[in-house]
């Protein structure tokens, strides 16, 4: 608490949500406490046992509360209620922010001095001793933290080496390091040794690759460790001289890693219990990946659109995984794609822009996609059709347009949603739907697409030019419920009417639909109220039954065809 201050009348107030922290003078008063430390509640405690010692940061210097409160305050006199509380419970909330975060509590009083280092989580990051001006900050309001210039920044390692050794007789949960800066191999693999010997539950190593790191055997043989997410942007080299032994690891996230199939196929085999894998922007040292587990449940799989190059090869044998997430380039082959149980996928397929560009020429000379296609995911798609729910993006239609024959199967899809881009074309739509007998759910994230064979047969889903009564994929759609997000986001020369007769097209012509639901993309309720008349009065539908509901941020209204309106003003 401050030895200082100018008037003795000022009253400090730091709110939030669920807590008030008031105090005049020397006095702390708490108010409002909740049931249980949430989270986000624990770290508005943490930082407000800071500033009420170091800041001013609600000042009422007559008197009167800046912030009324209706609920009832439980007045606890001039007892400093925080300090009040045992260690094992301070610990506790402190274990919810950043190491960094909990150290700043030391300047509150001497019993508080060490009690950040008491933690189960240990979390540490020196980005901050990266940006000279809060160091500066850091330095005059924290004394204790310095800034060396060096090489190796002295004084992360220092904060560091001194939580560890006031942290050896406390167990650890928990331990997260992210090195910007160039830390020596040598202190990093100290500390990972140490952590490991303490029987660390939770990994989180995200470090620079500058001086090139081989990582300790320790690290992939351990009784304890649960999850393992490894981030150091070079090769991932493991030893030989001991198995990977990883008995109890359920997590295990490999970012920015560049690793050879022999060892990623023996780290795999050695997390017997694995559920959950991510791999963010994995490269292959020979181009060609594959994830065989038996265990796995759910598998992440991503590169950023940088990387715009094809796998030579990708294979994947997971028997009981139940959801996807895949990013990527399309691999030359896939010899062995096995999802048995897959339950959902989310599929963001790419062409490289060589692909691309062998697309646009087989269009020029009008060509059909079909008959020559210029990368084959076929076997891939195959081996995801037993999925129920579906993802695609605009980029996956392109594949499935250009690099895919057949268009498969999908038996068990109940739910399907696309994504939309004005640059890419619907061409493959009304072959997918046609292969969807059991679709209950279609979504559409926005109605833009690029106008190619609009309004011939089978081509497009826009509305035929020629008839009104030919039957299309969307005559005979087994649909119920279709929903329509961010109608109304209009890119370049679009016209709302446009995405309107679009959808009047769709009530025209799915048979089965019951619910229709239009996300709205406008502030002004009178939009809404045109576009939902403009449906609700369309002389032609397919489904008497159909319900319309056109929903913005504030308004929803709703109608049964033709008539009866519904109205629903949503609050802010």
């Amino acid at each position: 608490m401050l030895e200082k201050v100018t008037s003795t009348k000022c009253k400090i107030r730091v709110v939030s949500d669920k807590i008030t922290l008031s105090s005049t003078n020397q006095q702390l008063d708490f108010f409002e406490t909740p049931s249980q430390f949430e989270k986000k509640i624990s770290e508005a405690v943490v930082v407000s046992l800071s500033l009420v010692s170091l800041f001013f940061l609600v000042i009422d210097v007559d008197g009167v509360d800046p912030v009324d409160m209706s609920s009832k305050r439980l007045n606890l006199g001039s007892k400093d209620f925080i300090s009040s509380l045992p260690d094992c419970l301070i610990c506790h909330i402190l274990s919810f922010v950043s190491t960094k975060e909990a150290a700043s509590t030391s300047v509150l009083a001497k019993r508080w001095r060490y009690l950040f280092a008491l933690t189960p989580n240990l979390e540490f990051n020196d980005s901050i001793y990266l940006n000279s001006e809060i160091a500066n900050q850091r330095k005059s309001t924290f004394p204790w933290i310095t800034r060396k210039k060096s090489k190796t920044p002295r004084s992360f390692v220092d904060f560091v080496d001194r939580v560890l050794v006031l942290h050896q007789n406390v167990p650890l949960n928990r331990f997260s390091l992210k090195c910007e800066d160039v830390v020596h191999p040598a202190i990093i693999i100290s500390w990972l040794l140490k952590v490991m010997d303490r029987g660390v539950l939770d990994l989180d190593l995200h470090i620079s690759s500058e001086m090139g790191y081989r990582l300790p055997s320790e690290m992939f043989c351990s009784e304890t460790l649960v999850r393992l997410k490894l981030g150091i942007r070079d090769v991932l080299t493991i030893t030989t001289e001991k198995s990977v032994s990883l008995p109890k690891v359920k997590t295990l996230c490999l970012d920015y890693i560049m690793v050879e199939n022999s060892v990623f196929a023996k780290l795999l085999s050695g997390c017997h219990a694995l559920e959950e894998l991510v791999l963010n922007n994995l490269f292959e040292v020979k181009g060609s990946c594959s994830v065989f587990h038996n265990t796995l449940k759910r598998l992440v799989v991503s590169r950023s659109r940088t990387f715009d190059e094809n796998h030579e090869s990708v294979s994947f044998s997971t028997p009981n995984l139940v959801y996807l997430e895949h990013s990527d380039t399309i691999a030359n082959m896939y010899p062995k794609v096995e999802f048995n149980s897959l339950v959902e996928a989310s599929l963001n397929l790419r062409m490289t822009s060589d692909q691309i560009v062998s697309a646009i020429s087989i269009e020029d000379i009008d060509r059909s996609p079909q008959e020559e296609m210029v990368g084959n995911a076929t076997n891939f798609l195959m081996g995801i059709c037993n999925v129920k729910i579906l993802h695609l993006s605009y980029n996956t239609l392109q594949v499935l347009t250009y690099c895919c024959k057949p268009i498969p199967q999908f038996n068990n899809l109940i739910h399907l949603t696309i994504q939309s881009d004005p640059e890419v074309a619907w061409e493959s739509l009304p072959a997918l739907l046609k292969n969807c007998p059991k679709l209950e759910t279609l979504v559409f994230e926005g109605l833009h697409h690029k106008f190619k064979n609009c309004g011939e047969e089978d081509k497009c889903l826009c509305k035929p030019w020629e008839g009104e009564d030919i039957p299309t994929c969307l005559s005979s759609s087994p649909v119920k419920v279709l929903k329509i997000l961010k109608f109304g986001e209009i890119f370049g020369d679009e016209d709302i009417e446009e995405q309107i007769k679009q959808v009047q097209h769709f009530l025209e012509t799915m048979p089965n639909l019951e619910q229709l639901r239009l996300y709205y993309d406008t502030s002004f309720d009178e939009d809404v109220y045109e576009v939902s008349a403009q449906l609700q009065w369309h002389p032609r539908v397919a489904s008497s039954k159909c319900k319309i509901s056109v929903i913005s941020d504030s308004l929803c209204l709703s109608s049964t065809v033709p008539c009866s309106v519904v109205v629903v003003v949503l609050d802010m």
